[in-house]
């Protein structure tokens, strides 16, 4: 059976003095440095009282030090947990009594900015909401320098990491929990997928019978799901200094490109960067052999641009989700031959299937263990609408509400219940409103009278929800469509309301 962490050791010791990592500062670990730092960290890791079944909260940018402290603390028989610290003080809270971790690693700038003091205040001035990291009652660990707000007792990342020979067996333990990551929820109900060094190994199995990686590759991404399976091939794995983002300095993020040959782009980012290239303002890399498209709707008309941006490069688009990725992948050709939303066949070991009421449902080897605190799952149920046509399964629609933002998704039931009761608010609900590339605007809609109502509302959102969640736009109605007997909101009138 798959095992990650076997895996990417095994990788160490195969491909010894190759450049396996590169961080966004431009250092470079070997494949040896790796599997030495890993395995470092986690015998010091035990060393310093971490047990087998510890949870680690993990708050740490993307980077050689972050690989490197993650599998560390999965090798040291720990399971790391991702919760995003800008997710509100209550929301946070509810998931951190879910999870219970032991440890928490976080960057001294984290720590800082949310402890009592000047870094705290600036932060609140800013709309971002921190809980105390150094506050809570686990073992510490820091990524960076001391500083104000750092326990003084925080272990350094950076000494748990020096090199030395390991001292413990490696065997395989592909049962083991390996990551919890949150995906939805409300503070009476968090919500985390559980996935295990076998089921994320199977990941990189799955993926790779798409994915053309091999010694000699590049591949730069900021995703782990993604630059795992190149340091499990042998590939080079990159990192990006500022991040995919529209936002971001976009000739860094060409620049940064200039040398890969695989890549991975949230759709909105990858139209940016062609907006920039057809005004003048960056240069495509002509190295790219691959790139890969996912976290959100991939549409014909971005896939048409691509190409002829692109014309050396594959371009696939992978779809899963975080209870099991991938599921199916299929190339730009596929899609553009096609007349529907076509996902491509089930990758080997998928298994997917239509329910009667029209639901996708999957399961494999690829798939989590479950959700915190819940039974183990059979079948993960998608929540969208799609049939099986000739093998492939074709997208229908979406059964829950959820909106794609980049690379975020935002559930409207979260946070609705919070605006509607803001004064002057007699109602709220948010919904999304695809763009030509089929990433979505976040609209919040709320209905009232009230003066002004708009700013009021607009003011008070960053205490209220996640920065991920805040909307484009607020506009004011006098009342929400409803529909059908039961009077429930008819988000399809709503959408055609603001489209109007």
């Amino acid at each position: 059976m798959p095992d990650l962490l076997a895996q990417v050791l095994d990788a160490g010791r195969r491909y010894g003095d190759a450049p396996a990592l590169t961080g966004p500062a431009g250092r470079t670990l070997s494949y040896a440095d790796l599997f030495r730092r890993i395995t470092a960290t986690a015998d010091r890791l035990r060393g310093k009282g971490f047990r087998t079944g510890d949870r680690m909260l993990f708050s740490v940018r993307p980077g050689p030090e972050a690989v490197v402290l993650a599998l560390g603390a999965v090798a040291a028989g720990g399971t790391v947990v991702f919760i995003d610290p800008g997710s509100g003080p209550e929301l946070f809270a509810s998931r951190l009594d879910l999870a219970r971790p032991a440890w928490a690693a976080a960057e001294s700038l984290l720590y800082a900015a949310s402890a009592p003091g000047p870094g705290r205040a600036l932060a609140r001035r800013r709309g971002v909401l921190l809980p105390d990291y150094s506050s809570l009652p686990v073992r510490h660990v820091r990524s960076g320098p001391w500083l104000p707000g750092v326990p003084l007792r925080a272990v350094s990342a950076k000494a748990l990491a020096k090199p030395a020979e390991p001292g413990a067996d490696w065997s395989p333990a592909p049962d083991q929990d390996a990551v919890v990551v949150f995906t939805a929820g409300t503070t009476s109900d968090p919500k985390a997928v559980v996935h295990t060094r076998g089921s994320l190994g199977a990941a990189l199995e799955v993926l790779a019978t798409r994915c053309a990686l091999a010694p000699g590759a590049r591949v730069h991404t900021d995703q782990f799901l993604l630059g795992l399976p190149s340091l499990v091939a042998g590939a080079h794995w990159t990192m990006p200094r500022f991040g995919f983002s529209p936002t971001a300095d976009l000739s860094s993020v060409a620049s940064g490109l200039s040398e890969a040959t695989h890549t991975f782009f949230v759709p909105a980012d990858l139209a940016a960067l062609l907006d920039a290239a057809e005004r003048g303002e960056v240069a495509l890399p002509g190295s790219l052999r691959q790139v890969w498209l996912g976290a959100a709707p991939v549409l014909p008309p971005l896939l048409r641009r691509a190409e002829a941006a692109l014309p050396g490069a594959e371009f696939l688009a992978i779809y899963g989700m975080t209870e099991i990725l991938p599921i199916a992948v299929a190339t730009a050709a596929e899609k553009l031959a096609h007349d529907g939303d076509l996902l491509g066949k089930p990758l080997p070991g998928v298994r997917a299937r239509v329910a009667d009421d029209g639901e996708l449902l999957v399961s494999g080897p690829n798939m989590c263990r479950g959700y915190l605190g819940q039974p183990p799952l059979a079948e993960h149920a998608t929540g969208d609408l799609a049939r099986i046509e000739n093998g492939s399964i074709v997208l229908v629609g979406r059964k829950k509400d959820m909106i794609l933002r980049g690379k975020t998704n935002v559930y409207p039931g979260l946070y609705e219940p919070s605006i509607a009761a803001l004064p002057g608010v007699e109602g709220a609900a948010m919904i999304g409103v695809p763009d030509e590339i089929g990433d979505e605007r976040i609209v919040l809609v709320v209905a009232g009278t009230r003066p002004g109502l708009a700013e009021l509302v607009r003011a008070e959102l960053p205490r209220l929800i996640d920065a991920a969640a805040l909307p484009d736009e607020v506009v004011v109605v006098p009342e929400l469509p409803v529909s059908g007997r039961t009077r429930k909101l008819d988000r399809d009138a709503l959408r055609e309301m603001v489209a109007g």
